[in-house]
């Protein structure tokens, strides 16, 4: 993954859709930015079930077109899903892995984490006991919800997931930008901003997806919407009228899971991926 370098941050956006607590200001006018820059439209929801994101991401699956499955590319359109599933009913948990590769072929994406690995479990139960066996933590069983069955996806050993782009089929030889990029989120539930770590105007929200060009530039940062409670799930996604992002980097929580959640540490773990057609960087 490039090295990030210049972190501009442009403040414009369009919200669609926005349900319970939404964070002030997602995006941070920050150092030169460019006059032709065209802010992307921003889809975000959060509440306590999947009915309460459903709407929102039907929506920005229609702003990104239609499914692409594991076509091999090059495409000109549509979109790519990971849900982490194994096509439904899949309830093992995997071995932590970086770099994660299991859709870099079928789905043109890469993900990395500064950790042990990253990894596909349910909740709880499943052969090895889901996320709470994986982190030796029985309450994970009971405060993370997946939005679709069975599994969540999650780093180990950190709280940093990165990801990459590539043209689907070239198995990571072609390297490719994205025109938006949305995930889902279980259990972002502290707004208030009492966590560790926090720095000053980080507005309180514990996670937070940063989004970048070919050169490692900062294109555009938001904070997830929250939705206090467990079993909560937040949506949030962006969409350029262009394929510009070329990387991501996102923030799940305040720290690592492992810990219990607490009221002043927020542990967040994710559910499906939705993204632009990888096209090929010229």
């Amino acid at each position: 993954m490039k090295t990030h370098g210049s972190r501009s941050v442009v403040a414009g956006f369009v919200v669609l859709t926005a349900m319970t607590w939404l964070p002030s200001e997602p995006a941070q006018a920050q150092g030169n930015t460019s006059r032709d820059f065209v802010p992307p439209l921003v889809f975000q929801a959060a509440g306590p079930s999947a009915a309460s994101i459903q709407g929102t991401i039907d929506a920005y699956r229609a702003a990104l077109g239609a499914p692409n499955g594991n076509t091999a590319g090059p495409l000109a359109s549509g979109r790519r899903e990971i849900n982490w599933d194994g096509g439904g009913g899949v309830d093992t948990t995997t071995a932590p892995v970086t770099p994660f590769n299991v859709f870099l072929n079928t789905r043109g994406a890469q993900f990395t984490t500064p950790g042990t690995g990253l990894s596909q479990a349910p909740p709880s139960g499943g052969p090895q006991g889901g996320l709470a066996g994986l982190f030796d933590n029985p309450t994970y069983g009971t405060i993370f919800k997946t939005f679709s069955p069975s599994r969540l996806f999650t780093p180990v050993g950190s709280n940093i997931t990165e990801a990459s782009f590539f043209v689907p089929g070239t198995n990571g030889t072609v390297p490719a930008t994205v025109s938006g990029f949305g995930a889902v989120f279980a259990d972002v539930d502290r707004p208030d901003g009492s966590g560790p770590g926090k720095k000053q105007g980080d507005r309180g929200a514990s996670t937070l997806i940063e989004y970048f060009d070919i050169d490692g530039n900062l294109l555009f940062s938001s904070f997830v919407p929250a939705s206090p409670g467990d079993g909560s799930l937040s949506f949030y996604g962006i969409r350029f009228a262009a394929p510009v992002i070329a990387s991501l980097r996102i923030t799940t929580g305040d720290v690592a899971p492992g810990p219990n959640d607490e009221p002043d540490r927020d542990i967040v773990v994710m559910d499906d991926f939705i993204y632009g057609e990888p096209q090929a960087v010229r």
